[in-house]
């Protein structure tokens, strides 16, 4: 605990000048006014009053600044989280309900349990079992789905619908029933805010939308115009309470949470090391994740919902010249006033203004660029993000955030299972060894043969590089007397492999071909004596270099 405190006093004092401060305190306005009305089209993501919004961004950030490691991370409402609970949820109770709401609370404090369990286990490692690749995929499907559910709002819409596919259906359906004032409208914003942010993106634009709409609104009556409005928003501070479902209800929501803190250690890492590495700085992982556990706690006491490491949030920051978390704290403190002074004007808020502010936030979710560049350079990777983006778009978001871990584990062991394997022979005009495909009767030189295998050998990948030797001594005409194994790349021989490795060398001495493996580290060389290969092998041919490996090799065969 005092470490925390201590790195939490070391961090706040790393730039203590009245420049500092003041420069901080600046961008945290500025984020404020530009995210304010973001959380709001949050708390509509979640299903949650809109102020319930407005709490993710007061207590959730200062416990993060106290917790967490990452100077740039804005931990606060997220469409990807809102949209994973919010999914499975509204089957379970009516959305906005007192039983929903306490629901997502306590959605929220199970993710802080296990984040906590994660950070007590030091499991920050978890979050490159997510590739970008596939994280890519997984962002786009969330944008179009929350674009989907907002497109309702910007054409004065409801949705009856969870499913995102009825739900586009649905939209289809009744596109002749939408609001022509609310459409209108709808455009206008998006239009403004996407060349606003375009050509003069410092320019808090959604603050601008936000406030002109509301204004507009209480002037013109906006519901005599058939334009929905926001509603009431409860002002003051929340209310602290332990949150209380029944015993089935609990057990139904570990996979939601489960999957909201997949996502929450995956983003909020991807987020703070893309943020560290744009200022030569370094994150800690498992910090990060214990700043996320106590920021969903004491949203869970306080009646909000799960918070995340935000992306678009981070990048405001970052644009907007934060340099530590003191420009969160300045955000804290703007929503306070906010929370105290300021509640009343939101309820003219027309939500399909609020709608095109977040419709414009998951249109930045898809990255075109991105995945573009994906496309260009591998295809077969881009084929993995668009299966993760259609099985959110198609199936969920839940089910979306599993099948993204799942192809990422799948790409890796991909890349084990095949890898690449060669022939080295000596170039005649530099004297390097260059690789030659594997076939038969491939020679490094005069009975010999140099082979490399570059991966660790185990159950899944052993019968390639069986069938590799067997293939390059396959003739029976064969003139090769030693075959050494470039084992640069072995560092690891489990059960299964050492057992097919074991009768592979058997096979070749039966052929009258020695075996011989070079660069052998220490950590093989542990694997081969626990699995008796070296007994097979004989101690004399396991060697740490290729060089002295070679020396015998061409000894042996040369005479």
């Amino acid at each position: 605990m005092w470490g925390t405190v201590r790195q939490w006093s070391s961090r706040f004092r790393s730039q203590d000048s009245l420049k500092g401060w003041l420069r901080d305190g600046l961008a945290g306005f500025s984020l404020a006014s530009m995210n304010i009305p973001q959380v709001l089209g949050y708390a509509r993501i979640a299903g949650m009053p809109a102020v319930t919004g407005l709490y993710t961004v007061l207590l959730p950030l200062v416990a993060f600044a106290a917790f967490g490691s990452s100077r740039h991370l804005v931990v606060a409402a997220d469409s990807a989280t809102a949209a994973i609970f919010s999914s499975a949820l509204s089957t379970m109770a009516l959305s906005g309900s007192a039983h929903y709401m306490a629901l997502v609370s306590m959605v929220a404090l199970l993710s802080a349990g296990f984040l906590l369990v994660a950070r007590l286990f030091r499991l920050g490692f978890l979050a490159d079992f997510l590739s970008r690749t596939v994280l890519v995929g997984f962002m786009a499907g969330v944008g179009v789905q929350v674009g989907v559910v907002m497109a309702f709002d910007m054409l004065g819409l409801t949705p009856h619908s969870h499913h995102p596919l009825y739900q586009a259906l649905e939209l289809l359906e009744h596109l002749p029933d939408a609001v022509p004032l609310a459409v209108l409208v709808s455009i206008f914003v998006s239009v403004a805010l996407a060349c606003g942010n375009r050509f003069l993106p410092h320019y808090p634009w959604a603050l601008v939308a936000v406030v002109g709409s509301i204004s507009a609104s209480w002037l013109a009556d906006g519901h005599a115009h058939h334009l929905a409005l926001v509603g009431p928003v409860a002002g003051g501070l929340p209310a602290f309470f332990l949150p209380w479902v029944g015993w089935d209800e609990l057990l139904a929501l570990l996979p939601v949470a489960t999957s909201c803190v997949f996502v929450m250690i995956a983003q909020s890492a991807a987020t703070a090391r893309a943020a560290a590495n744009q200022f030569d700085e370094t994150v800690d992982e498992n910090s990060d994740i214990l700043g996320l556990s106590a920021a969903n706690a004491v949203a869970a006491f306080s009646g909000s919902f799960a918070v995340n490491g935000s992306p678009t949030q981070t990048a405001m920051a970052i644009r907007a010249g934060a340099t530590s978390q003191r420009a969160q704290l300045m955000f804290a403190f703007v929503t306070f006033c906010v929370l105290l002074f300021f509640t009343k004007p939101l309820q003219f808020l027309p939500r399909c203004v609020l709608g095109a502010i977040v419709f414009n936030v998951a249109i930045g979710m898809i990255q075109i660029r991105a995945l573009q560049r994906i496309k260009q350079e591998s295809p077969g990777e881009f084929g993995l993000a668009m299966i993760t983006a259609a099985t959110v778009v198609g199936l969920g978001v839940e089910q979306g955030i599993f099948i993204a871990i799942a192809l990422s584990l799948f790409r890796h062991v991909r890349h084990s299972y095949m890898p690449h394997s060669m022939v080295l022979k000596e170039d005649a005009a530099t004297g390097a060894l260059e690789a030659q495909p594997v076939t038969v009767n491939a020679l490094s030189e005069t009975g010999l043969v140099i082979y490399r295998f570059c991966a660790d050998i185990f159950y899944a990948n052993c019968n390639h590089f069986i069938q590799d030797l067997r293939t390059l001594t396959s003739d029976a005409q064969s003139h090769i007397k030693c075959i050494v194994v470039d084992a640069s790349a072995i560092t690891d021989v489990d059960y299964s492999a050492a057992i097919a490795v074991k009768t592979s060398i058997a096979e070749l001495h039966q052929k009258g071909v020695r075996v011989i493996f070079g660069r052998v580290s220490s950590y093989l060389k542990a694997d081969m004596d626990r699995h008796h290969i070296s007994e097979i092998l004989g101690e004399e041919n396991i060697f740490p270099q290729l060089h002295t490996a070679l020396a015998e090799a061409r000894l042996h065969t040369h005479g």
